[in-house]
């Protein structure tokens, strides 16, 4: 189960907020994909991730796939 955030029109620190927000209601959930729109999330998203112990891949410009454990 993917577990899509979409933070668009949100200014940074809420894209990581809601990722943050999201990795807790989901447990069970392996991969999240979130999507944002402000570009100071170019910066906090892969750091949050690097913090949280899970991986960020960018897949598009301000878009990443977000995985528990591993890569």
């Amino acid at each position: 189960m993917t577990v899509r955030v979409d933070a668009r029109g949100m200014r940074c620190p809420l894209p990581v907020l809601r990722l943050a927000r999201a990795l807790r209601e989901h447990p069970e959930a392996a991969e999240f994909e979130l999507v944002a729109d402000d570009p100071a999330a170019a910066r906090d998203v892969p750091a949050f991730a690097g913090e949280q112990g899970v991986f960020a891949e960018e897949t598009g410009t301000l878009r990443w796939r977000i995985k528990r454990g591993t890569p």
